[in-house]
């Protein structure tokens, strides 16, 4: 009996190698061990970036007139790739002033490798470790590469300044209202915030960096994104608590992903959750902070697209095209449903296949990618306590080390690792995904 589980243990393994190198044609940046400081992340971000736009080089420089709706961070990224190689491009954003709302987010290091050095001034804190806790227990993972705590509204801000010295035009206070097409090209309906005019613009490629609630996808006739309700609240860290440590808690009864406090400052952090119903997330929420005795200083609260499978981010027209970014294309992934990193990487991907006439190799890299997190998160979606608490007595030396190294851009190169050097965390996800066959639930939008 022994011996046939270890002959099925060996085959299963086999078979999971087979299918997740497929998944590793995925695009990988290298970091220098020496890039720990912002000074050293600097030089080979630059590097790094440099390489990615060079790649962007048009087969044919051209004027093309290009009107991105939303000044979201995929959106500004978008009009600094294209602006830079020539494109004439504008960005329509509806609010009145380029002051997007906070929010508290963690990323891995690709945010900069991808992005570059733009980026630097939105970095509030650097996260070293990780405490992950369930039922009594404790893992600790401590990161080989420090992930970045930004402030959303600070990255959007520098991203603008750079899509400026780019080239692109912003207009503020210019809300989409719809669009049309002619002979020639595209024609926006959008309404002035200062006097309620019409204007209507005419472009030959529209991009929709408008959200998970997207009015372009709308207009364009995508179907209507699933949501789910992010909410933390800014608290002042517990006593003795590192402020290069994020702690995470799996409390399944509560939500199917996990709560997260995240240092933010040497006194403050972000303690939240993604729930599945609006209301009973923040009752939830409310509770764990009754519990750990946190006194919540504000709200920060948003709705993020969750991804169930892909959707073809362009749509040719006779008169122009039409392609999605960041939360509007639902480039997030969806085991931590975080859009940052991926949707900066669905704007080279655009960016690629305007400037090179349906050039899709980068969009085709990040699917693979975030299809892997759409297989991870249906294995452990309906997870119980006990499951979780399986999984962390399973953190042993080599699994650590794999959790260490590899990042959460990273799936499939983890996935593979993880598999190899603990089967019994592929007979678990296996086990969990035959008995829940069913798709991700919504409860509400």
């Amino acid at each position: 009996m022994a011996k046939r589980s270890v002959c099925l243990i060996s085959t299963l393994q086999d078979r999971t190698a087979s299918v997740i190198l497929q998944h590793l044609r995925i695009s990988s940046f290298n970091v220098s061990p020496g890039a720990r400081s912002r000074a050293g992340r600097r030089s080979v971000c630059s590097d790094s970036v440099a390489q990615e736009v060079k790649s962007l080089e048009p087969k044919h420089y051209s004027s093309r007139e290009v009107a991105i709706i939303g000044g979201s961070a995929a959106g500004m990224f978008t009009a600094h790739l294209l602006a830079r190689r020539g494109a004439r491009v504008q960005v329509f954003e509806g609010a009145g002033q380029l002051d997007p709302r906070p929010r508290t987010l963690i990323v891995t290091a690709q945010m900069l490798e991808t992005v570059g050095p733009a980026s630097q001034q939105a970095i509030t804190n650097e996260i070293r470790r990780f405490e992950l806790f369930t039922d009594g227990r404790v893992a600790e993972i401590a990161l080989r590469r420090p992930d970045l705590v930004v402030e959303r509204s600070k990255l959007i801000s520098c991203l603008a300044n750079q899509a400026r010295a780019a080239g692109a035009q912003i207009l503020l206070g210019r809300r989409f209202l719809g669009m049309q097409t002619n002979a020639r090209q595209l024609e926006l309906s959008v309404e002035r915030k200062e006097d309620g005019r019409i204007e209507v613009v005419g472009a030959q490629t529209v991009v929709g960096a408008d959200g998970a609630v997207s009015r372009v996808a709308q207009a364009a006739g995508w179907p209507k994104q699933s949501t789910v309700p992010l909410l933390q609240a800014i608290v002042r860290l517990p006593r003795g608590m590192r402020v290069d440590t994020t702690r995470v808690w799996f409390i399944p009864e509560d939500t199917p992903y996990f709560y997260w406090l995240i240092p933010q400052s040497p006194v403050q952090g972000a303690l939240g959750l993604i729930g599945e119903n609006g209301v009973q997330t923040r009752r939830v929420l409310d509770r764990f902070l009754e519990k750990h005795h946190l006194e919540p200083l504000e709200f920060q609260a948003a709705r993020i697209p969750l991804y169930t499978g892909w959707i073809p981010v362009r749509r040719k027209l006779p008169s122009g095209e039409i392609y999605l970014v960041g939360d509007a294309a639902g480039h997030v992934k969806v085991t931590t449903v975080g859009g940052i990193v991926t949707g900066f990487r669905g704007a080279l991907g655009v960016a690629e296949a305007i400037l090179n006439r349906g050039t899709y190799r980068r969009l085709k890299a990040l699917k693979r990618e975030l299809d892997v997190h759409l297989l991870i998160r249906k294995a452990i979606h309906n997870f119980k306590q006990a499951d979780y608490s399986k999984l962390v007595d399973l953190i042993n030396a080599t699994v650590r080390q794999d959790l260490e190294t590899c990042t959460r851009d990273e799936p499939a190169k983890m996935l593979l690792r993880l598999c190899l050097h603990e089967p019994r965390l592929l007979l678990m996800g296996l086990r969990s995904l035959l008995a829940n066959r069913s798709a991700l639930r919504v409860r509400d939008h």
